[in-house]
């Protein structure tokens, strides 16, 4: 029988990523490698890991414009706000960052990066670890950030003695109303473990990143998720995200899939239904 879960406000999909800020008195020329890259671009990379890593928002701040936007459409007050939920709600996250690649373009430079975060923290009585990669292009002039690309983003909690190690195949972009294999396959044998989960699709909006919808996990008698997704007709930003769930454990998996225009229905092999819209990337707890 399904179970409803409900999912807490105790995460967000870190598309407000912190990456990269300027300093003054930066000399540079064309396209470049990070190992071109000046001194100054590498410590202000150590700067704002370190203000992120002391969770001091001001400090974070002072490297984002006025008029700063992303591809999520968050604003600076939009950034400010979040990074301020976040950090109350996971006071221990650890930041690193990691250049791949700079250049001028116009009136202004593009850096882009690639950020690990991760954490633990315990939400009602359970303990839960945090893991996310976001890659992302950041285009800076004045030496403020004032837009944001996310380019890719996948995001894992964990908890229990032995959450299921799960395999995650997912396409890299899928076109308007194409069909579209999405497998989470758990490593570890079932054995006589009862596994249940769901899968569930969303559209990336900044309304929706402290959002908890609620989800019906079904028995997953085949060791993991395998389903025929069919992508929205509108072009966009999506999550996608697994909920995994054992006796000994939880998993919860999430991540971006870009739908491009242009798309037709292409068969698949016939599986389960397509992802429900929903998007549950953070700790759950079971509701009455």
């Amino acid at each position: 029988m399904p179970h409803p879960l409900k999912f807490r406000p105790t995460t967000l999909p870190v598309a407000f990523l912190l990456t990269l800020g300027l300093s003054a008195g930066w000399t540079t020329a064309k396209a470049a490698t990070p190992d071109s890259a000046p001194p100054e671009l590498k410590n202000t990379l150590a700067q704002i890991d370190a203000a992120a890593n002391t969770r001091n928002v001001p400090a974070v701040m002072q490297f984002y414009g006025a008029n700063f936007s992303n591809s999520d459409g968050l604003n600076r007050a939009g950034m400010e706000k979040t990074l301020t939920q976040l950090w109350q709600l996971y006071p221990q996250l650890k930041y690193r960052t990691e250049l791949k690649s700079w250049q001028n373009q116009g009136n202004g430079i593009v850096a882009e990066t690639v950020t690990n975060i991760t954490g633990t923290q315990p939400v009602d009585g359970r303990n839960w670890g945090f893991n996310a990669t976001i890659r992302s292009k950041q285009r800076f002039e004045n030496q403020k950030i004032v837009n944001q690309e996310i380019l890719s983003e996948k995001t894992q909690l964990t908890s229990g003695e032995k959450p299921p190690s799960v395999d995650f195949k997912l396409p890299e972009q899928v076109r308007t109303g194409q069909e579209f294999n999405f497998d989470v396959v758990v490593k570890e044998p079932l054995k006589d473990n009862l596994l249940v989960g769901t899968a569930l699709l969303e559209q990336i909006s900044p309304d929706k990143y402290l959002n908890s919808p609620k989800v019906q996990l079904e028995p997953l008698n085949a060791g993991g998720i395998f389903k025929v997704g069919r992508a929205p007709n509108e072009a966009g930003k999506y999550w996608i995200s697994a909920i995994l769930v054992r006796s000994d454990g939880i998993t919860i998996v999430s991540q971006r899939l870009p739908v491009i225009a242009g798309g037709r229905n292409n068969p698949t092999p016939n599986r389960s239904s397509s992802p429900s819209p929903a998007r549950p990337s953070r700790p759950s707890r079971t509701s009455g």
